[in-house]
């Protein structure tokens, strides 16, 4: 009995100390009541706080912090992996090539992008489009959640592997992933191709508008 209450005292230990450590990489030094939290949590301070952000070695190439942008309210949001090229540019998420395919696939389910909410793991561009490294994921990752956090949405739509591994907490390929909705913090969660990935592979948007008919199909049950 003596052993399991320690137990349980190093885990809750443990939870606050991260819970500090979270707060601390946000800039957060003061500690937030309940009620004090809940009126800082919107996209205007959680944006405030991310400021002209230096916490990885993304910002050293950058132009533009990518946020985000749409409805803060909105029942869908799209995740995608990182700013590109023009979106770094434009400081607006999904603005190139696979933008204009995405606003056509939000199009296709009679949305528009003002209807929705989009953004990406990191918010800034990996230099020469590589992948984001664990760690630019790690610390680039607390924004994305609290800015989840502000909207609730009903449907999040992952789009291409390292959105919906990372969200998800796996490693599973996309292939297997997509298709069907996965239980995320009380929303439902469908991972798709990236539009970049369908831009070199076109053969895969069946696949994407089968998602996104599902997609539809969900947020119509409102």
């Amino acid at each position: 009995m003596k052993e399991d209450t320690q137990r349980e005292l190093d885990l809750i230990v443990a939870q606050v100390k991260g819970h500090l450590h979270y707060q601390k990489e946000l800039g957060i030094h003061t500690l937030l009541t309940q009620g004090t939290r809940k009126e800082r949590l919107n996209l205007a301070s959680i944006r405030q706080e991310l400021g002209e952000c230096t916490r990885c070695r993304l910002h050293e190439g950058r132009n533009h912090v990518v946020f985000g942008e749409g409805d803060p309210h909105a029942a869908l949001v799209f995740v995608g992996e990182g700013p590109g090229r023009e979106e770094d540019l434009q400081g607006k998420p999904f603005v190139g090539r696979a933008g204009e395919l995405l606003t056509r696939i939000i199009e296709s389910i009679e949305l528009t992008r003002e209807e929705v909410y989009i953004a990406n793991i990191v918010k800034c561009r990996p230099p020469k489009n590589r992948d984001p490294k664990p760690d630019e994921i790690q610390t680039c990752l607390p924004f994305l959640m609290r800015q989840l956090e502000a909207i609730k949405p009903r449907i999040i739509c992952c789009l291409g592997t390292f959105a919906a591994q990372t969200l998800l907490g796996t490693e599973e390929r996309i292939s297997s992933l997509r298709g069907h909705f996965h239980p995320y913090k009380g929303a439902k969660l469908m991972p798709t191709y990236h539009p970049a990935f369908l831009l070199r592979n076109p053969q895969f948007k069946k696949d994407v508008w089968e998602d996104m008919k599902r997609i539809r199909e969900e947020y119509q049950r409102r």
